[in-house]
């Protein structure tokens, strides 16, 4: 089992920044592939943005490229998500996940472990 646990959400007006942050413990955290995911108010989950085990491969969705940047300590047990240039709609719940495989996938159900989810809410 992995627990994970999110943290770093909260209210920001459009155009600033936030960085969540998801400490993971119960297995070895290198092994593996972390993503975030979110969830806005009605809509479904989608990914985010995803990272390799070792921290050297990243895959984003179109609409954070650029301004999102996912990076992970695996000292520390720690995903970060880097958010600039928040805007109202990137408002949503915020979830890590983990993945014992290689690859990075954008399909949820490829994620084994969720964490409880932090919220972000950008006002315009």
């Amino acid at each position: 089992q992995v627990q994970l646990v999110e943290s770093g959400g909260g209210l920001v007006q459009a155009g600033g920044s936030l960085t969540l942050s998801c400490i993971a413990s119960g297995r070895t955290f290198s092994n593996y592939v972390m993503g975030w995911f979110r969830q806005g108010p009605g809509e479904e989950r989608e990914f985010v943005g995803g990272i390799s085990r070792s921290g050297s491969s990243t895959d984003y969705t179109d609409a954070v490229k650029g301004r999102f940047t996912i990076s992970r300590d695996n000292a520390k047990n720690t995903v970060y998500l880097q958010m600039n240039g928040l805007k109202p709609e990137d408002t949503a719940v915020y979830y890590c996940a983990a993945r014992s495989y290689l690859s990075i996938v954008r399909r949820d159900s490829a994620y084994e472990y969720w964490g409880r989810g932090t919220q972000v809410t950008v006002s315009s």
